[in-house]
């Protein structure tokens, strides 16, 4: 590799101290001022999100008139004794007054947070929302929005939760939009940073018996301060560090090419991992936790980290389906995956990965979806993970893997590319890439880097730290940055193309909740070992719903819980210890598409679940309840506003026992699900529905924007990964996808990008 001046910079720790006994997580940046508002906007936002999780006290407590939810003696003792008959791990009374009593509004963290997530807003939403918030500081923009004349900041806290109540069943749906993303943002903010929430239902930001994992000695190329632009030049650049381009890099590595992977995340060491809720949100996703489609129907969360999706994902290692090959071959033209070699490069890159069902040790709410699939009659299995058949009993990995148990790309596949020669840049953002004179063949990418601050850290502000234009010249381009930002590259590099951007799947995921006598302790265990596949062919065309467990870490379990009040909120918050939470998680048949924002370029995503493909989540959530019920659950919620929760009239059964044999004895269990007041319910919840924007949605999974084809006007990349029209320029990341995998999609993702690097290599090798 020829250069201009540089240094290499290795992440410390790659011992941690033996008396480390808990990760060392790196601070928050400064709060931003806030200042896209005035202080009256930030009055009239804090006074509303004040009312969604307020300091609740009993009328002969009340300190403050206006901000406190004041409830008479015996309305406060009824909720105390509803709180205390919810858990099993009793609170003190001293405990339970402090917890309900908590106002947020006092705590700089809370605050900080909420002006950390709203500056991440798109420019014209936040200005949109100033603009709402500046009507309702008026007496006349109040009544219409409220039918109070009073200015909202100037109400007191119990009118407050009226007009957000009254905003949640408005028949204007702007309002229903408005009243769902302030409370959600209010939930969010309120379980990162709530201290007495932690303390009175027991969750850990840290794992039992944490100990950090084995530390790689990464090397990241440093640029000391020049105007001039610093040159490298290379064989590939790989851009992006995810997935895709961690087993691109190591398999033309170990080719024997110079290979150069940039990201604009950093990366952070097992000492430092798992992070808190808010520190993990802010380093190690993109737009600091949640991107919210243009209309609010879903939130998506994407990797933004060293690593990408590999680094924070929930490991589950699911093979390309039958039916799914299938449709890439046959509709799309793409024989290549009903081939031996797609087959062999799936296979591939599980041995890699250590994919195995071996070791899993599945928790309380692995067991529900297996249990109860067996018990209804339905198909449920272990999913392969990729911890290499040991024992992986952390349910933190989305905020990063401290034990280094699960072999990701951080892990193996990108320690393995540098020890075959790849070199490593951190805190590059792309700009764009460049062609020869002629426009057609690329030549390399130009870029802006950003150093680490004075102390190695990621939380200094960007005066202290140096920034470089770097240009980055190599014989193949390779664009990993994942479906939201690789679509974004080509455009900005004048690549033009219909489908660009278009085709966007996501899986769209409906949440159902329950609640069981015992506690669940559900921050524990793997995030997903098990599945249930019954649902995913309702259309017989191969779309449908597979049914997964999911995260349980409080802001991911909780902040989606359709508000009613205050009260039922926290009290909800309560019962944290009890609850198993699930996804209905759908194989998109319809699409959306993702575009720059015109002001900050960064991704913005055009999506709505399609009728279509939310009447399969809607079944797919009903399925999901049908589970919980005949598994034991006192109370269960689809997670869809205008449903209340089913509760359970009398005590479930008590749960079968264990037999010798390792099967549940259902002797003398009588946990169908012919209850009439169940079908009841079932009925209503189908009934009132999903629609959209209403109810929540969310995606962990994005595919399709630059998709494959068999044909330069079906796609963006033909059946090797190049860009139509394009030389030396290639995609391999999910965005590649013809349309949605149907399951989980790093094995899918990563045995396309094998498929592709392998081409590379023999082009490489021939001179082409």
């Amino acid at each position: 590799m020829s250069s201009s001046s540089y240094s290499e910079y290795h992440v410390p720790e790659t011992a941690p101290p033996a008396d480390l006994k808990a990760p060392c997580p790196p601070p928050l940046a400064a709060a931003p001022s806030g200042d896209f508002w005035n202080e009256t906007q930030w009055k009239v936002l804090l006074s509303l999100l004040d009312a969604v999780v307020p300091s609740i006290v009993s009328e002969s407590d009340v300190t403050n008139k206006f901000d406190q939810r004041k409830l008479s003696q015996s309305q406060y003792s009824a909720a105390a004794a509803k709180a205390q008959a919810s858990v099993q791990m009793k609170p003190s009374d001293e405990l339970l007054k402090a917890y309900l009593q908590e106002r947020m509004l006092d705590k700089p963290a809370f605050v900080d947070n909420l002006k950390r997530t709203l500056d991440s807003l798109p420019p014209k939403t936040k200005n949109d929302l100033g603009g709402v918030l500046s009507l309702l500081s008026s007496r006349a923009g109040a009544f219409v929005l409220t039918g109070y004349c009073t200015p909202v900041q100037e109400q007191p806290i119990h009118i407050r939760e009226a007009i957000l109540q009254s905003w949640l069943k408005s028949w204007i749906g702007t309002l229903r939009g408005l009243g769902k993303s302030l409370t959600m943002v209010a939930h969010v903010a309120y379980l990162e940073t709530s201290p007495l929430f932690k303390q009175i239902t027991g969750y850990p930001d840290v794992p039992a018996d944490w100990k950090a994992g084995r530390h790689f000695d990464y090397t990241f190329l440093q640029f000391p301060a020049d105007p001039a632009p610093a040159v490298i030049e290379t064989d590939v650049v790989v851009v992006g560090s995810g997935c895709g381009g961690a087993v691109v890099a190591r398999t033309l590595a170990e080719a024997g090419h110079r290979v150069v992977v940039v990201d604009k995340g950093s990366y952070f060491p097992p000492s430092q991992l798992p992070m808190p809720q808010e520190e993990g949100s802010r380093y190690m996703y993109e737009n600091q936790g949640f991107i919210a489609t243009e209309d609010g129907s879903l939130s998506a969360v994407a990797g933004g980290c060293w690593g990408g999706g590999g680094a924070v994902n929930w490991s589950v290692c699911l093979q390309t389906q039958g039916f799914v090959r299938r449709e890439w071959a046959r509709q799309h033209g793409l024989a290549w995956f009903e081939t031996q070699d797609f087959q062999d490069a799936l296979d591939r890159v599980c041995g890699l990965a250590g994919a195995s069902e071996d070791g899993v040790r599945h928790p309380h709410r692995a067991r529900v979806v297996l249990d109860g699939a067996r018990r209804l009659g339905w198909h449920a299995k272990a999913t392969p993970v990729n911890s290499a058949g040991e024992d992986h009993w952390c349910g933190h990995c989305h905020l990063g893997c401290g034990g280094a148990g699960k072999l990701s790309t951080v892990v193996s596949w990108l320690p393995a590319a540098a020890e075959a020669g790849a070199r490593f840049i951190e805190g590059f953002l792309v700009d764009r890439v460049l062609f020869d004179d002629d426009g057609k063949k690329a030549t390399g990418v130009v870029g802006t880097w950003t150093s680490r601050d004075g102390n190695g850290g990621v939380s200094g502000p960007l005066s202290e730290r140096t920034t470089r234009q770097v240009e980055i010249r190599a014989k193949k381009v390779v664009l990993s940055a994942g479906s939201l930002w690789s679509p974004l590259i080509l455009m900005k590099s004048g690549v033009k193309n219909r489908n660009l951007g278009r085709n966007l799947r996501l899986h769209p995921c409906n949440f159902v909740s329950a609640c069981f006598e015992e506690e669940t302790r559900p921050w524990e265990g793997g995030i997903i070992t098990s599945v249930c596949t019954s649902f995913e062919n309702l259309d017989g065309q191969g779309h449908g719903v597979k049914l997964e467990p999911t995260c349980m870490l409080p802001y991911a379990a909780l902040s989606w819980v359709p508000w009613r009040s205050g009260l039922d909120f926290k009290l909800g918050a309560l019962r944290y210890r009890h609850l198993a939470n699930f996804i209905s998680l759908t194989r998109d048949r319809d699409s959306g598409s993702v575009f720059p924002d015109p002001v900050t370029g960064r991704p913005r995503i055009d999506y709505t679940p399609s009728r279509f493909d939310a009447a399969h989540t809607l079944e797919g959530a009903v399925a999901l309840a049908q589970m919980c019920y005949v598994a034991g659950a006192t109370e269960i919620a689809v997670v869809l506003p205008g449903i209340e929760p089913f509760v359970r009239a009398a005590p479930p059964p008590p749960p079968p026992q264990k037999q010798a044999g390792g099967d549940d004895d259902d002797s003398g269990s009588n946990l169908g699900v012919s209850d009439p007041a169940f079908e009841k319910w079932i009925a209503h919840v189908r009934k009132v529905g999903n629609r959209t924007p209403d109810a929540a949605f969310s995606s962990a999974h994005q595919m399709g924007t630059c998709r494959m084809s068999s044909h330069a006007g079906a796609g963006v990349v033909d059946p090797r990964g190049r860009v139509w029209g394009r030389e030396a320029l290639y995609v391999a990341d999910a965005s590649v996808f013809p349309s949605a995998s149907g399951v989980n999609p790093m094995v899918t993702n990563m045995a396309i990008a094998d498929h592709i690097a392998r081409g590379i290599a023999r082009e490489l090798v021939s001179g082409a």
